[in-house]
């Protein structure tokens, strides 16, 4: 990626596959600048590399430093995550807030960094006193711990979503989807003149099977019906579709007689 984006430091990681889960969790959000501060078990990791899942570009590149002030040193500002309160006075974001203050800064050309600390005991007030802002994310106060991994991607899916959007998967012949909502596979939204014309359809072959009586009920069970199908914001495909059931249904039912 061309863009400024947030470099992730890992503080003294413990175990190579907390590492590379946690650069499994950066790719999958863009991100390919790891820096790490005196991992437990050394490095490289061939555990880090297992576990990365494809992600062996950034568990390749990743740097190591001897201290936290190392890693950070050419830095403009620097966050660090934290599931407890510190008595620190520093500003404490949410990381949909981090992410946001994130992007001004690096279109600003300034470099970022977030701070994650040991699996067991996070950072230590030392480390944190290097940061500029603290990043707490809204968990559950009785349960608050996050993994590493799922520390890394928690923020790093903020920062992505905020400059990109893809949802899943992507390929050549058929590319990511770009946002949430109805996807109709290569096919229009049915008209209302198609919705009408399957309505009455329909509708006429079940008043033939006697099924919309007593007559005072018809109209109330007309508008359920018509209500119910134009809830599925159908598309012209699925109407072709369903008209075929239907005559498929009264043809069987009139063999049957």
């Amino acid at each position: 990626m061309n863009e400024v984006q947030p470099t992730i430091i890992l503080v003294e990681a413990q175990l190579g596959q907390n590492i590379g889960t946690a650069a499994r969790a950066m790719a999958n959000f863009g991100l390919d600048e790891m820096r790490l501060v005196n991992p437990r078990d050394g490095w490289p990791s061939e555990w880090a590399t297992k576990a990365a899942a494809g992600a062996t570009h950034v568990v390749d590149n990743a740097q190591v430093f001897k201290s936290t002030t190392q890693a950070i040193s050419d830095l403009h500002h620097v966050y660090a995550t934290t599931a407890r309160g510190r008595d620190l006075a520093k500003a404490v974001l949410t990381p949909e807030d981090a992410a946001k203050d994130m992007r001004e800064r690096t279109a600003l050309g300034q470099r970022v960094g977030i701070l994650y600390g040991r699996e067991k005991s996070g950072l230590t007030n030392d480390d944190i006193t290097l940061a500029d802002s603290i990043i707490m994310a809204p968990v559950d106060p009785e349960f608050a711990s996050l993994n590493l991994a799922q520390a890394v991607l928690l923020n790093s899916y903020e920062w992505f979503k905020l400059g990109n959007w893809s949802l899943g998967d992507g390929s050549r012949e058929d590319g990511a989807v770009k946002q949430a909502g109805l996807r109709l596979a290569g096919s229009w939204p049915a008209t209302k003149e198609e919705l009408v014309g399957f309505f009455e359809h329909l509708e006429k072959e079940l008043d033939e099977a006697g099924f919309l009586r007593p007559p005072e009920r018809r109209p109330s069970m007309v508008r359920n019906l018509r209500n119910l199908f134009q809830r599925a914001n159908l598309s012209e495909q699925e109407i072709r579709t369903l008209r075929g059931v239907v005559a498929s249904l009264v043809r069987q039912h009139k063999r049957s007689k």
